[in-house]
């Protein structure tokens, strides 16, 4: 994985200046300190910034070329499949240069256009220009793994693996984009299109963009689909199958030049992995990492200890304390380029510069079991509801609230986490008088999250792991807490449970099997009898969290009571001074604390927001 910019003009007779492309590659260096690369020719330029990891040598940098040198790609990513792809390339013809995975891409463009992406299995984030036609194609794996931002400037489209590298761009003016806000505080966070930053724009995982004829259009090409009629009964051979697709999934990650290693939280997810990498490799020595607390009621290192001891993995432990949230923070809000609701990407950034100084480049991770395999306790919920979708749980009779939920998911009985109608007049509360008057105009539950069609006839269970997928998994889990933090460190992460042909079997077993006797992710705790000591397999869901606000704000040195000040909130425009300051009292009451796990811990946001402003020097409202 890297970082990728481009610049193309829409007009192919206006050429594109070299010196911005390179101050927007430049600002990568983090993603890719190994190598870079540019094409700049005519109406297009292309930059990259690479992390060596297949294929290291000068002969693998990016950008790769067709033959005759009119298709030219730029990729952050891994194509998985690459070798059998190159196989296939090989046997029609076609000569590669290097073993690296994504020169695969001008090739497989070159012989089957847009088609290319139903045939990779990875996690990419590309852009593949037709130099004959001044024609670009950019791309985000299925569900999201590695981001993709762009914005039209200038007469030019402009995209990079983050947003800082736009900014850089003396044509993109900066500001606040409020509907980005509001789904912060309103959705587990950031909801592709939408970002932090009026003007720019995420490609939404699953999406292609094409530009042709100066006119930018962007589409779906994938999208997880559960069936309308949910099976009652899985195939006979169903655990033989699941544990073939974990195992190779596994393998398929594995495949690394570079040191590679893994998170251990002590939970099931990251032990199953972790027991699958050594099942695959079992006289192999790995690196291991896991957060340690102090506190009793955060530390999971007896279970942690268990996995790596039964792996004789060389494990590192990172000791935490509330006073590295603070410590941290600035440079997480910077990485992840938006205001974040839990403090545990703290966390997963103290990891990823473990798994650096260990030497790793590589590291794999538990992430997206849960949505998968029907991990929270929603899940349990649905389970007990199972297809019964005329039984109403409001209580009383909430008009409103059925109705928003009706314009959300299309179900007016469907619960995602809180009631969205009392929320809102919570967020009009802490909003400034002036942005609660407009709050219509940019509310995030104005329009629906997700595709009605996609959650209609749906079992519930299914209903939320589609949810789940779209509005936790790509814009949150695996793009500020993940993406972010391990490239902050020159780290690429991956995600052996959202592997594509896994997602396609699993959406097809029963929802009845997903949560059995009221216990999560049932198919999972079967397979891992083999590879995942049973005290593990066995304990209640155990969710990872870090020091909250709560925390924060007691062991505040002083500069968060500088970003909250009343004189402060008033002059930006986007809070009510006297709110904030509420808040910030009741949260400072010794014993008070945030259930992280239910309810939105507010003055994180508020925190974090203050500072993503003076970060990116965004201006007042």
């Amino acid at each position: 994985m890297c970082g990728i910019t481009g610049i193309i003009s829409l007009d192919p007779r206006r050429p594109v200046e070299r010196a911005p492309l390179e101050v927007m590659t430049h600002s990568l260096v983090h993603r890719g300190p190994d190598d870079s690369g540019f094409h700049v020719e005519g109406p297009v330029g292309l930059g990259f910034r690479r992390l060596a990891i297949i294929d290291p040598r000068p002969i693998g940098n990016q950008p790769h070329f067709s033959a005759n040198r009119q298709v030219v790609s730029v990729c952050n990513g891994e194509i998985f499949n690459h070798e059998d792809l190159r196989r296939e390339l090989e046997g029609r013809g076609h000569q590669l240069r290097s073993r690296c995975d994504v020169e695969v891409l001008p090739y497989l463009y070159q012989d089957m256009g847009e088609a290319l992406l139903d045939r990779l299995n990875g996690q990419f984030a590309l852009a593949i220009y037709d130099q004959a036609r001044h024609r670009l194609v950019l791309a985000r794996d299925p569900v999201g793994i590695c981001p993709l931002y762009y914005t039209v400037a200038d007469g030019q489209l402009l995209f990079a693996s983050e947003i800082k590298a736009l900014l850089t761009h003396p044509a993109v003016k900066r500001a606040v984009d409020l509907t980005g806000l509001d789904q912060c505080f309103t959705f587990p966070g950031l909801v592709s299109p939408n970002t932090l930053f009026k003007g720019i724009h995420s490609l939404p995982a699953g999406h292609l963009l094409v530009m042709e004829n100066g006119v930018v259009q962007a589409r779906c090409y994938w999208d997880l689909d559960y069936p309308e009629d949910a099976p009652r009964q899985p195939p006979a051979n169903w655990q033989q199958e699941l544990d073939h697709l974990l195992r190779q999934a596994v393998a398929r990650r594995l495949q690394s030049d570079a040191q590679v290693g893994f998170y251990l939280s002590g939970g099931l997810d990251s032990s199953l992995i972790a027991g699958l990498i050594h099942a695959q490799r079992p006289n192999a020595q790995w690196h291991s990492f896991s957060i340690v607390f102090d506190d009793e009621r955060l530390d999971e290192r007896r279970y942690q200890r268990m996995v790596s001891d039964r792996l004789a993995s060389i494990h590192h432990e990172i000791p935490f304390k509330p006073s590295d949230v603070e410590q941290r923070l600035r440079a997480v809000i910077r990485h992840a380029e938006s205001p974040l609701r839990e403090s545990y990407d703290t966390c997963s950034h103290a990891l990823a510069q473990a798994v650096h100084e260990a030497g790793c480049k590589v590291v794999l991770s538990g992430e997206g079991a849960d949505e998968l395999f029907a991990g929270y306790v929603g899940y349990r919920l649905d389970a007990l509801r199972g297809n019964n979708l005329g039984a109403d749980p409001l209580d009383g009779d909430d008009w409103q609230e059925m109705q928003l939920r009706e314009r959300l998911w299309g179900d007016g009985n469907f619960f995602y986490e809180r009631d969205y109608h009392a929320f809102n007049e919570t967020l009009q509360a802490l909003y400034s008088p002036a942005l609660a008057q407009r709050h219509g105009e940019f509310g995030a539950t104005r329009h629906a999250p997700v595709p009605h069609a996609r959650l209609k006839r749906r079992h519930p269970i299914h209903q939320r792991s589609y949810v789940d997928f779209k509005l936790r998994i790509a814009d949150h889990l695996l793009t500020d807490h993940g993406d972010r933090m391990t490239f902050a460190h020159s780290v690429e992460g991956r995600y052996p449970f959202l592997d594509k042909d896994l997602i396609a079997f699993v959406t097809r077993l029963p929802p009845g099997l997903l949560v059995q006797d009221q216990r999560e992710k049932y198919p999972l705790r079967c397979i891992a009898r083999d590879y995942v000591p049973p005290a593990i397999i066995n304990r209640e869901k155990f969710a990872f969290v870090a020091p909250g606000s709560p925390a924060l704000l007691r062991a505040d040195s002083g500069w968060i009571a500088d970003l909250l000040a009343p004189e402060r909130i008033q002059r930006q425009g986007y809070f009510n001074p006297q709110t904030v300051e509420r808040l910030r009292q009741a949260y400072l009451k010794p014993g008070f604390e945030v259930n992280q796990t239910f309810d939105v811990d507010l003055m994180m946001l508020v925190i974090t927001f203050q500072i993503l402003l003076e970060e990116f020097d965004l201006p007042d409202l």
